[in-house]
């Protein structure tokens, strides 16, 4: 069978012609074949997602090229899990979703509207989500930074008198530090953008979903939220924080009709940029662990999961944190 774009990692490495290109390719960049071990089930085109633009789509098709005798031949799709849609699922809801420009928040908002849903997709970008609604005609968008209250305000009057469900994914990374060399600049920023601005929309929405005595909230956390051998000091604070408030309003709020849960991912192949100076000591004491991570997750994976919990499917389901971490935290 020929190698593509989309054939696994994992097939790629196992076929004699191919495995030496991959092999070459990370040699030229000073990179194991080891790294891959997280990868093996992603298709190869994922890597040009997670190089966060070091690896351009060219190099790629040329590996592609490479494999088959100087030509790209039919790609017969993806391999391993493939997405399906549930037309209607979430027919005649209006669906809040942040971060929806990138990563798991576009693969959920996406998925959303693809479903039947009226999103409103809100992002700190603005360039983002205009491309986004091109891709999803139909969307509203609202672009702002979540810490501020005009922010929230605006997603509120954009969404109108009716408001489902709410999937807070929007969050960034720490710098690895632990609590000692944890700055107030990072502490402020994480905790603000994690765990505070989650909160303050969850506040906002819940009045409305009380009123029509039905809602769902998503909140995503993190292994991070579930040990503390997955990442720095402050992240690990924000999504321990981040169930503490998924797990108190769903127990306060339960009885009112509204279901609130959470998701907690491992490595999702999303390319989220770090910070550019990360702590020495704790990406040591860290990278042990984080190389047992079993498998990364792609976005759209990601957004299976959430959509699930958002979705009349989920109707007994209350107060779960749901670890969609490919078995991660049963290690």
């Amino acid at each position: 069978m020929a190698l593509t774009a989309h054939s696994t990692i994992g097939e790629w490495l196992n076929d004699e012609v191919g495995g030496e290109l991959v092999r070459g390719m990370l040699a030229q960049s000073g990179a194991n074949p080891d790294s891959l071990a997280p990868v093996l089930g992603l298709p190869l085109q994922q890597l040009v997602v997670l190089s966060q633009g070091q690896m351009p789509q060219s190099v790629v098709d040329d590996l592609v090229r490479a494999a088959n005798g100087g030509e790209i031949p039919e790609d017969t799709g993806p391999a391993g899990w493939v997405e399906k849609i549930t037309p209607g699922r979430f027919a005649g809801k209006t669906v809040i979703v942040t971060g929806a420009a990138s990563g798991i928040g576009k693969a959920t908002a996406s998925r959303i509207a693809r479903e039947g849903g009226r999103v409103i997709a809100a992002d700190i970008s603005a360039e983002k989500l205009t491309a986004l609604a091109e891709e999803l005609p139909g969307i509203v968008t609202v672009a702002g930074d979540l810490t501020q209250q005009g922010a929230i305000d605006a997603v509120l009057a954009s969404a109108g008198d009716r408001i489902d469900a709410l999937a807070n994914v929007a969050g960034i990374n720490d710098d690895f530090s632990p609590a000692g060399e944890t700055t107030d600049a990072v502490w402020d920023r994480v905790i603000a953008i994690n765990l505070t601005a989650p909160f303050k929309l969850m506040r906002a929405v819940l009045p409305v979903m009380e009123k029509a005595g039905r809602g769902a909230i998503l909140n995503v956390a993190s292994e991070a939220g579930l040990r503390g051998n997955a990442s720095g000091n402050a992240y690990t604070a924000s999504k321990h924080g981040i169930i503490g408030v998924t797990k108190s309003a769903a127990f306060m709020y339960g009885p009112k009709g509204i279901r609130v849960n959470s998701v907690a991912p491992g490595g999702v192949a999303t390319g989220i940029p770090m910070p550019p100076n990360m702590s020495s000591a704790g990406s040591a004491r860290l990278s042990p662990f984080q190389r047992a991570i079993p498998a990364l997750a792609t976005a759209e994976e990601l957004a299976a999961s959430i959509t699930f919990l958002l979705s009349d499917d989920a109707v007994n389901i209350n107060g779960a944190i749901v670890a969609s971490d490919g078995g991660w935290s049963v290690q």
